[in-house]
């Protein structure tokens, strides 16, 4: 597997993990997101099913694009999903910066760690790959 498909598959379970918690149990993603005993949604303002579950549907969406990359045959599907988190992830990192102070520090430190994590993923999905990780897998580049 390449690193491209690995972290694909990375951004695949991080989307499916939160998006389904959001989109089918989004009270609970409200009142407990994100787990361990942490909570960093219902610090943040009024419970709002359509948005939550309108986050959770995103998020679903995004690991569907991640996951249709992984099988896609060349690396520009993958550069796609990357643009995609990225686009995604700079406002909502943005977002949590400015509004960390209702939060513990260690609460601090994850939400600049997992978000900021995300995001350098779909940085790097976007980054071109490299001469070595295009000709280590035949049939990767249809008619190269």
């Amino acid at each position: 597997m390449t690193i491209r498909r690995t972290i694909l598959a990375v951004t695949a379970a991080l989307g499916v993990i939160v998006g389904a918690w959001a989109a089918f149990w989004p009270t609970s993603f409200y009142d407990a997101f994100p787990g361990f005993g942490r909570i960093w949604i219902a610090i943040d303002g009024p419970f709002n099913e359509h948005l939550i579950r309108d986050v959770g549907a995103l998020y679903l969406a995004l690991a569907g694009a991640s996951v249709a990359a992984i099988f896609s045959r060349g690396p520009d599907a993958g550069r796609v999903v990357g643009v995609a988190w990225t686009v995604f992830g700079i406002p909502h990192l943005g977002y949590h910066l400015a509004h960390l102070d209702s939060l513990e520090p260690i609460d601090v430190v994850g939400n600049v760690v997992s978000l900021g994590g995300s995001l350098a993923l779909g940085i790097v999905l976007m980054l071109p790959e490299s001469k070595r990780a295009r000709s280590s897998e035949p049939g990767e580049r249809i008619g190269a």
